[in-house]
C-alpha cells in the first residue's frame, strides 16, 4: 500500500505492550466500552490481556477493574 492512499473503515489490531500490530488496515478502531470510533493516530489506551481498545484512560481503568485485572 502506498502512503498516499487513504485507508478507511475499521482496522483490526493485535494489542501488544506499548505497541500494536496492524492485522488489517483501517482508519480507526472502536472503543470496546463506549463504541466510539478512535482514529489510529489517537489510540493511546488498550488492554493486552483483553485485546480491547479504549477511548479514554477512565474507560480503560474502569474496564480493568470490572474484569478484575486491577484492584477497585
Amino acid at each position: 500500500m502506498n502512503r498516499m492512499e487513504r485507508v478507511s473503515g475499521e482496522a483490526k489490531l493485535r494489542y501488544l505492550d506499548g505497541d500494536y500490530e496492524v492485522l488489517a488496515p483501517g482508519a480507526y478502531v472502536i472503543c470496546a466500552v463506549s463504541g466510539t470510533h478512535i482514529p489510529l493516530d489517537a489510540l493511546r489506551y488498550w488492554s493486552v490481556d483483553l485485546q480491547e481498545p479504549y477511548a479514554t484512560p477512565d474507560i480503560s481503568t474502569r474496564r480493568a477493574q470490572e474484569k478484575g485485572l486491577v484492584p477497585k
